[in-house]
């Protein structure tokens, strides 16, 4: 995803705003690049383990980062009416009954010409994590389902690239491209096979092909989860 943001970010020091960044695992490598970050984020323990992660960081990077408590809900008056040139929010909308109020604010919080990064499930695949696990009634069940428990144990909420598409247009946002996330490690996560996370060189072949992958059809239809990058109009 990192790499992806990069092909539509504008240069650094550009302002980013990470909507329910939680430790800061999306937004720290972009402050680590260059990009002025605000994390915002409505749990104290996750911003705790924001700060903690932040310590281990370059001091030069640590200036880049402002942390904010604060429901996505109220972004806009959380950074005082603050537009940005890019706003991301991953992994939080699946999480929300109701996602319009927070999808009004990412949008609200973006500038003119900004971008605006979500990161979401993905309906159309729904049927794919429990029919590796040999869950073959939740495999049928998740064709014609949009809710299932996610890995970390909560009902989550699907979405497809068509519908967050056009509640973004509706709210002046243009779909720009989307991308699919984890594909074939998933599919050896699920299946029980391990990856070396230590052999660096395995690691590289592994996101050449995943980057890969998500770029190219049909293998990002089939990907857990989406990234929709949009653009907001002038």
């Amino acid at each position: 995803m990192h790499r992806q943001l990069l092909e539509h970010l504008p240069a650094p020091p550009a302002s980013v705003l990470d909507v329910g960044g939680g430790a800061g695992h999306q937004s720290f490598p972009l402050a680590q690049a260059g990009y002025d970050v605000t994390l915002l984020d409505p749990s104290p323990s996750m911003l705790d383990k924001a700060r903690k992660r932040l310590q281990r960081l370059p001091e030069e990077t640590r200036q880049r980062v402002t942390l904010v408590e604060a429901d996505g809900e109220k972004a806009a008056e959380a950074v005082n009416g603050r537009q940005f040139a890019a706003v991301l929010c991953h992994g939080v909308l699946g999480y929300l009954e109701n996602p319009d109020p927070l999808m009004d604010q990412l949008c609200q919080c973006a500038a003119p010409g900004g971008l605006v990064s979500i990161m979401a499930g993905n309906a159309n695949a729904s049927a794919v994590r429990p029919a590796l696990e040999r869950r073959w009634d939740d495999a049928l069940a998740a064709f014609d389902s949009s809710t299932e428990i996610g890995v970390l144990g909560l009902p989550t909420r699907a979405d497809t690239v068509e519908d967050l598409s056009a509640q973004l247009q509706r709210r002046g946002v243009e779909a720009v491209r989307w991308y699919g996330v984890w594909l074939f490690v998933d599919w050896l996560d699920f299946s029980g096979a391990e990856l070396d996370a230590s052999d660096k060189t395995q690691v590289a072949a592994t996101a050449a092909v995943e980057l890969e992958a998500s770029r190219r059809d049909p293998y990002r239809q089939l990907s857990r989860v989406f990234h929709l990058v949009g653009r907001k109009r002038s």
